[in-house]
């Protein structure tokens, strides 16, 4: 099992910046996929998760209407896409899957693989 996250940057404050989570090594429909990001000196944080089984999507409050999880299962990736950035959101970004998403919005149930994580800068 691979995953590999990409599409970080520096973004400024108000703009929109688009994360990839390429996956190899097992069947999507069978798993979950979630975001999570970890700023400097805090805990890592879940921020989103899809369902591969039935394609729901759960966020955590501080990014809801505001990032929105996908995914291309022709290309095996699982997109975020984030808008309207803050600097609360400068973070390194990380996926991982796991058998479903969790009872906290954003999370999954349990982690089983985690990718390399991206990271996010946001200036103001």
């Amino acid at each position: 099992v691979q995953l590999q996250a990409s599409g970080g940057g520096l973004v400024q404050a108000g703009g929109s910046l688009r994360l990839s989570c390429a996956h190899s090594g097992f069947t999507f429909d069978d798993y979950s996929i979630g975001w999570f990001r970890q700023a400097p000196g805090k805990e890592r944080e879940g921020v989103s998760c899809i369902s591969g089984i039935n394609g729901l999507t759960y966020y955590r409050d501080s990014v809801k209407g505001r990032f929105t999880i996908s995914k291309d299962n022709v290309k095996n990736t699982v997109l975020l896409q984030m808008n309207s950035v803050n600097s609360d959101n400068t973070a390194k970004y990380y996926c991982a899957t796991g058998p479903s998403c969790g009872s906290i919005p954003g999370t999954l149930y349990v982690a089983h693989y985690w990718g390399k994580g991206t990271l996010v800068t946001v200036s103001s």
